[in-house]
C-alpha cells in the first residue's frame, strides 16, 4: 500500500513522515495544501512554498494542491484535488489533538476509500515537543500568534536549551505545547531523514502588534557534514 503524506514543512507533518517511514510505510509523495485564505482554519501557511525544498532534501516528490473556500469548503476542495491525484491508497497527517481537524481528515480519507494514519494523534503534547527535539529534527519558529511568544521567538530554534522556557510559556500563558490551535508555526531546517540540510541566506520579520511572521526570502540546501 502506498501512502501520501499531507506536508506544511513545520514540525509536525515532518515528524509523522517520520514516523510512517519508520514503521517501513511506502510513501509515494508529499501533499503542500496552498490554502486561499492566509487565516486557514485547517492549513498551515507561511512558507509554505519552500515545502519544495524540503522535498527536495528528503528525495520525495511532492505535489502542492490549491485549496479555497471557507471552514467547511477548505476540506472539500482538498478531497477534489486528491481526487484527481491517484497512485496512493493512504493518507498521512500530523493531526496531535484537533478534534475538528482529525474528524474531517478521518471523513475525508472514509469518502475517497483511503488508510488514514495519524502517528501522532493524542500523544502528550509536552512529551511529543521533546521528542522531536531528541530525535534531531532542526526547528525554527515561523510565526507567533499567542501571548507569551514575543517577536524575539520568531527564527528562534527549538531545542534542548530553549525547551524547557517555551514549556513554561505555554504554562503560564494557556498555549497548547504544539501549537496545535495555530498559536505559532515552525519549519524543519533538518531532520534525520533530510540528505542535506535547509540553510537560510535571507529572511524578513513582519511584526504588527502582538504577532508577527518570519518570511523566508532566500534558502538553499548545503551538506550537512559543512554546515555545522
Amino acid at each position: 500500500m502506498r501512502f501520501a503524506a499531507l506536508f506544511s514543512g513545520g514540525k509536525d507533518s515532518a515528524y509523522a513522515l517520520w514516523c510512517a517511514l519508520h514503521q517501513g510505510f511506502d510513501i509515494a509523495f508529499l501533499v503542500t495544501v496552498v490554502p486561499e485564505a492566509p487565516d486557514s482554519y485547517m492549513f498551515h501557511y507561511p512558507n509554505v512554498e519552500w515545502t519544495k525544498l524540503q522535498a527536495e532534501a528528503l528525495g520525495l516528490p511532492i505535489k502542492l494542491v490549491k485549496v479555497k473556500g471557507g471552514k467547511e469548503g477548505e476540506v472539500e476542495s482538498l478531497k477534489e484535488r486528491l481526487k484527481g491525484l491517484g497512485g496512493f491508497e493512504g493518507l498521512v497527517s500530523g493531526a496531535i489533538a484537533s478534534e475538528y481537524q482529525k474528524r474531517r481528515l478521518d471523513a475525508l480519507c472514509e469518502e475517497l476509500g483511503l488508510v488514514g494514519y495519524a502517528p501522532l494523534w493524542g500523544k502528550d503534547p509536552e512529551a511529543l515537543l521533546r521528542e522531536e527535539v531528541e530525535a534531531g529534527f532542526e526547528i525554527i519558529i515561523t510565526a507567533c500568534m499567542a501571548r507569551g511568544l514575543t517577536e524575539s521567538w520568531l527564527g528562534r530554534r527549538i531545542d534542548k536549551t530553549s525547551l524547557p522556557e517555551l514549556a513554561g510559556l505555554c504554562r503560564k500563558y494557556g498555549v497548547h505545547p504544539t501549537f496545535e490551535g495555530g498559536e505559532a508555526e515552525t519549519f524543519v531546517l533538518d531532520c534525520p531523514i533530510f540528505k542535506k540540510r535547509i540553510s537560510i541566506l535571507e529572511r524578513e520579520v513582519r511584526w504588527s502588534g502582538e504577532s508577527g511572521y518570519l518570511i523566508i526570502k532566500r534558502a538553499k540546501l548545503v551538506d550537512k557534514a559543512l554546515s555545522r
